[in-house]
């Protein structure tokens, strides 16, 4: 397996690397990884010829400054549960000085309005930081194909607004939410949970699952009433919001419509760790 610390080094490698495999893909992480990013891995060796998975914790993209403290580094962890999938990935671990050339700020962005929902709403400048650092990683990589999961889904949503306008020339391909065997949408987050409460936790998945179900005969605030009632009911989790959106624009529902997809979105605070969960409800 080859490290790569040195965006230089990596840089002259992936230029002589790529004239045999050219067929590139891309999975950028912040390391900690679980089988939802190797499940992702695993995807991007079956449909290219050479894969790239970055681990690299983006300070940008944090207005948490404890959140970025307490986020868990486990790179040779995560280097060994790479090599139980292929030892032929690629790794590319920069330091923060290395990415961002001593100046560790973000971009302005434009993403149509998408940036100002639900998690927007709720953490200062993240969208710019996550613009920042996936433009710079498209930029360094030049990959065919990149990969994210949609448990980010509001995310996914914004890279492909970012390749769409900045004219980057690679496919964006959103993949399916690994899930524990309860339900817990799968995240590096997850480590800080007590097991306790990390068992409970799949409570947040059934409340979406029956959700889901209300949506179907019942209004977008009739739902969202019932899930912030479930949530009173359960004192060990705190809901920061429910919102039901149009899939594409992420604009809340007010009345549904037909041949329109609709997704319900949640953050939730277990103790001081937030979660984040999603479901389509066509």
């Amino acid at each position: 397996m080859q490290i790569f610390n040195q965006k230089e080094a990596f840089i002259l490698f992936l230029k002589k690397e790529k004239e045999q495999n050219p067929i590139t893909g891309l999975v950028p992480t912040m390391g900690a990884l679980h089988q939802g990013h190797l499940n992702l891995v695993q995807k991007a060796i079956e449909e290219n010829e050479l894969v790239v998975v970055t681990i690299f914790v983006n300070p940008t993209q944090f207005d948490n400054k404890t959140d970025l403290e307490k986020y868990p580094k486990t790179f040779e962890k995560d280097v060994e549960a790479l090599k139980t999938i292929s030892d032929k990935i690629v790794v590319f671990a920069p330091s923060t000085e290395g990415i961002y050339d001593n100046q560790v700020t973000s971009e302005k962005f434009d993403f149509d309005g998408l940036e100002y929902a639900m998690e927007g709403k709720f953490r200062t400048g993240h969208f710019d930081g996550v613009g920042t650092i996936v433009k710079k990683l498209l930029e360094i990589v030049g990959p065919t194909n990149a990969y994210f999961g949609e448990k980010d889904f509001q995310q996914l949503q914004i890279i492909k607004k970012l390749v769409e306008k900045n004219h980057i020339p690679v496919n964006i391909i959103g993949c399916p939410i690994s899930r524990e065997k309860n339900g817990l949408a799968m995240s590096s987050r997850n480590e800080r949970l007590p097991d306790a409460l990390r068992k409970e936790a799949g409570f947040i998945y059934q409340t979406l699952l029956h959700a889901k179900k209300k949506f179907g005969t019942e209004s977008a605030l009739d739902t969202i009433n019932w899930i912030k009632e479930q949530f009173e009911l359960n004192p060990n989790f705190s809901l920061e919001y429910a919102e039901i959106t149009n899939e594409k624009t992420l604009k809340p529902v007010k009345t549904k419509e037909k041949n329109k997809d609709y997704r319900l979105f949640v953050a939730v605070y277990a103790n001081d760790i937030r979660l984040i969960d999603n479901i389509a409800l066509n």
